[in-house]
């Protein structure tokens, strides 16, 4: 019976019902010690498998909450022959995990969906409970793998529940309950088996602050012994309780106990195997077992609660302590294991048992627990006598950090061992790690100078440090870095054409800069992924929206199919940024869903962040001002230009030119970064406001950069809105036309009906009505295409001034599409491509259930019934 706890159990109902219907769901239970929670876990185990559902359930234990993915294989070991049924990349990540001979999995989020999936297809033959309990001490590779899973699930007919205390285990996004205190009636029923007084049954309940496990524990020691109390918190004295209790026990009990708190899986054979060493045995359990303290199986020694496991352990002396560490890590046949208790059975260097730590370091990374990989070099680090050694080893350990996503962790790292080495050679390994810190914290300018002073001494770091210093110095406009990494790379025989085009877009020379990043682009097409990344960023520098596209979309692709889920968020805002330019708006606003979905899933802050400038220039260029300036007040520093860029586009489109200018001219600022974004997206914007305010001058400076950038790139759509620039400034026909004519080599729908109505406006007032309406109803035409309100309006009152009096404002014809979320328009045009279910949820990092409810709840919108049917829409 569980008394006060109709609230939780109600909600816990409601998950387990919701599974039953196809409803998958998560919720944490949270609060102190004692409150209840895993007596709540119990409680639903029994009425879920009495229902039909599948039970899966881990414990969290406080040894092993450093040990790579310990959580997981418990949860996970008795489904394990289920794992041939996953996708290849995600069974092996989950074949690594349970010690498979594997290839490693370097993205760290791959198990997490390899969780999904395995827990969605468990799911198929029935409704699936998973309780996590004591989800504090799990190790982070589990609890991140476990909770990219629960923040996902959406269909599978899958339940999760965690249950934790107060303190760690942050589980943002999740529904949390708090089980409360018992009042007084719910402690008195509680209290009713043990027949106290009611004067002393009072007192207890007072003491115990309506903790369930503190009105058992005290009303037990208060029948026993009326006198006992100490006035210290509840947490303290049910701990001072099971000490009490242990410390009455026979001298080999309290050992065998020690065992079994330091062992902390209950894995009862390697217990007894190392105890013997000791002169203890099984018969040791006894006393302990009779007085409830622990139970026990042929296999396993449980702990009735944590605490005991606690007050065991603390209640032992060191030396008993680092005595039973040494004798488990002797009986153990596992590395890991051994591992875990080497460190704490050695209080002094020795280089035997850190070279043990650091092999255990590398197969925790070679599985993406880099958490546990960087705690196990930083402790191999500490009984590391040779000080360069220890050095090295604190770099691993700061780099597994960093790819953890502990960036305040691995600059503390990389502090501490610049602070135990003045040697060039170890700086310089530490640099990367260091300067990427740094940038990540805002400080690029830093980061680049870092890695250019320190590259020349690390042997076979060279290039890589300076190709990442130049782009470091390009984001913090740091000409000066760019250069100097070019000049580098160039003496070191690696000249890089990306870097070397850099080097010379940041002294305003086009016509050197862009062939070579012209080359870098051709050179990255079948190259290295490296060199697919640097030809990706050459293209975007270009203005190459062709090459771009292409090059983004592969890299998409490359991520899905390689499982890189942690890179993923970066190559769609990339690909979506492309697409707001090819005016595949629908499709951009999926491509960022998904981004922020996974970047918030993974932990990904900054990224969420900065993903919101593409949805800003789609709301600047549609006129939803509300919904542009709330997206650019997240947008961080690094992504100003992009903000400031939507920001001036919805200003002109207003008509508040001064406004619009001013913010551009403040933007632009000195540093390459403007060749990048403000060269390509908002140099046009400077020169039309400029015009506007009968002020030219001001955009004649940021114009002739522009065409010298465009002649040189050869780009249509660049050389287009140059004409257009030049035709503005000077009225020239003849640029107009030429910018028409290039517009139709273009890709940039918005720039093209920009231009059309701009040239539309010019032949209105040059009296030639005629030719001036059939260009202002291309522009309008595109502008409706876009759902570019504003711009719209404009077309259509230069055409009622042109004569036009049939045109007038309507709404805009509805795209079937629209009635589709991002996620189901991705799911749909996967289908319609010939895309099974289990193929597009491997794409799309989805379950399959889940994709075939984003089917079904698309097809009525649709209009349609069937994939079939689906195939014959046009999707684009």
């Amino acid at each position: 019976m569980l008394y006060g706890r109709s609230t939780e159990l109600a909600a816990l109902d409601e998950l387990t019902a919701g599974a039953h219907e196809g409803r998958s769901g998560a919720l944490v239970l949270r609060g102190e010690a004692g409150i209840g929670k895993t007596a709540l876990l119990d409680r639903t185990a029994q009425s879920a498998s009495a229902s039909g559902m599948r039970v899966l359930r881990v414990t969290g234990v406080e040894p092993e909450a450093d040990l790579a993915f310990g959580g997981l294989v418990q949860l996970l070991w008795p489904v394990q022959d289920r794992l041939d049924g996953l996708p290849e990349p995600q069974a092996d990540a989950l074949r690594a995990v349970l010690g498979a001979t594997r290839p490693p999995t370097r993205d760290r989020f791959l198990t997490g969906l390899a969780v999904l999936t395995l827990l969605a297809d468990l799911a198929e033959q029935g409704p699936l409970l998973c309780l996590v309990d004591d989800a504090q001490w799990l190790d982070q590779a589990t609890s991140d793998a476990l909770l990219f899973a629960a923040r996902r699930l959406a269909a599978e007919q899958v339940a999760m529940v965690f249950a934790t205390r107060d303190e760690g285990f942050a589980a943002p996004g999740l529904t949390e309950l708090r089980p409360s205190r018992l009042d007084t009636g719910d402690a008195v029923s509680l209290l009713a088996d043990l027949g106290l007084p009611p004067a002393l049954r009072d007192q207890v309940i007072a003491e115990s602050a309506g903790n369930p496990l503190a009105l058992i524990e005290f009303g037990a020691a208060r029948r026993d012994d009326p006198g006992n109390f100490t006035p210290v918190t509840v947490a303290d004295r049910v701990l001072s309780s099971y000490r009490t209790q242990i410390a009455a026990l026979p001298e080999k009990t309290r050992l065998a106990l020690l065992f079994a708190a330091a062992e902390g899986r209950g894995d009862l054979p390697l217990q007894m195997k190392a105890a013997r060493t000791l002169g203890v045995g099984l018969e040791d359990l006894e006393d302990a077992e009779r007085a409830g303290l622990i139970q026990v199986t042929e296999s396993t020694v449980v702990f009735r609660h944590p605490l005991i496991g606690t007050a065991a352990y603390q209640g032992a002396v060191l030396a008993r302590r680092i005595a039973v560490h040494q004798a488990l890590a002797d009986a153990a046949d596992d590395p890991d294991c051994r591992a875990r208790h080497l460190p704490l059975a050695t209080t002094s260097p020795d280089d035997e048992v850190a070279s043990e730590l650091v092999a255990a370091a590398e197969r925790a990374a070679d599985r993406s627990a880099y958490a546990a990989a960087s705690l196990l070099h930083q402790q191999a680090a500490r009984l590391t006598p040779d000080r360069r050694a220890q050095v090295r080893r604190l770099t691993d350990a700061a780099t597994c950090a960093l790819n953890a996503g502990h960036a305040g962790q691995a600059r503390d790292l990389t502090e501490q061992a610049e602070r135990s080495s003045p040697e060039p050679e170890d700086l310089a390994r530490l640099a990367p790690v260091r300067a990427a810190v740094m940038f990540e914290s805002g400080e690029r300018r830093e980061a680049a100078r870092l890695l250019l002073r320190t590259h020349a001494a690390g042997p076979g770091l060279g290039p890589a440090m300076l190709r990442t210093g130049a782009t470091y110095g390009w984001f913090a406009g740091d000409a000066d870095s760019v250069r100097e990494a070019a000049e580098r790379l160039a003496s070191l025989g690696e000249a890089d054409p990306m870097v070397e085009g850099m080097a010379h877009l940041v002294d305003d020379d086009y016509a050197r800069g862009l062939p070579l990043l012209e080359r870098a682009v051709a050179a990255g097409q079948d190259g290295s992924d490296a060199a697919r990344t640097r030809a990706l960023h050459s293209a975007i520098l270009l203005g190459d929206d062709a090459a771009a596209m292409e090059l983004a979309a592969a890299e998409v692709a490359r991520c899905r199919a390689q499982g890189l889920i942690g890179a993923l968020p970066q190559a769609l805002h990339l690909l979506a940024e492309r697409q707001v330019l090819a005016g595949a708006h629908r499709d951009a606003e999926a491509s960022v869903a998904e981004a922020v979905e996974i970047a918030r899933d993974t932990g990904l802050r900054e990224r969420v962040a900065w993903l919101g400038g593409v949805p800003a220039r789609i709301a600047a260029i549609e006129g939803d001002e509300r919904r542009c300036r709330d997206l650019v007040r997240d947008v961080p520093d690094v992504g100003r230009v992009a903000g400031e860029s939507a920001l001036s586009l919805l200003e002109l489109a207003g008509g508040d030119y001064e406004a619009a200018l001013g913010r551009l001219e403040t933007a632009a600022g000195p540093g390459p970064q403007r060749h990048m974004a403000m060269a390509m997206a908002t140099v046009a914007d400077q020169v039309e406001a400029a015009v506007r305010l009968g002020q030219p001058g001001r955009a004649e400076r940021p114009m002739r950069a522009f065409e010298a950038w465009a002649r040189a790139g050869r780009q249509p759509w660049a050389l287009a809105v140059a004409h257009r620039c030049r035709a503005l400034v000077d009225g020239r026909e003849e640029d107009y036309r030429e910018a028409v004519r290039l517009h139709g080599q273009g890709r940039r729908p918005f720039e093209r009906a920009r231009t059309a109505l701009l040239y539309g406006e010019w032949l209105r007032r040059a009296r030639r009505r005629s030719e001036a309406r059939d260009t202002l109803r291309s522009a309008l035409e595109d502008f409706e295409g876009l759902r570019a309100v504003p711009w719209a309006e404009r077309a259509r009152a230069e055409l009622r001034a042109a004569g036009d009096a049939t045109t007038s404002a309507k709404a805009t014809a509805e795209n079937v599409l629209d009635r589709l979320t991002p996620q189901e328009l991705q799911v749909v045009r996967l289908a319609a491509d010939g895309n099974s279910s289990r193929e597009i949820a491997a794409q799309l990092f989805l379950s399959r259930r889940t994709v075939e409810h984003h089917l079904y709840k698309a097809y009525p919108k649709l209009g349609v019934g069937s994939r079939r049917e689906l195939a014959r829409l046009n999707l684009v």
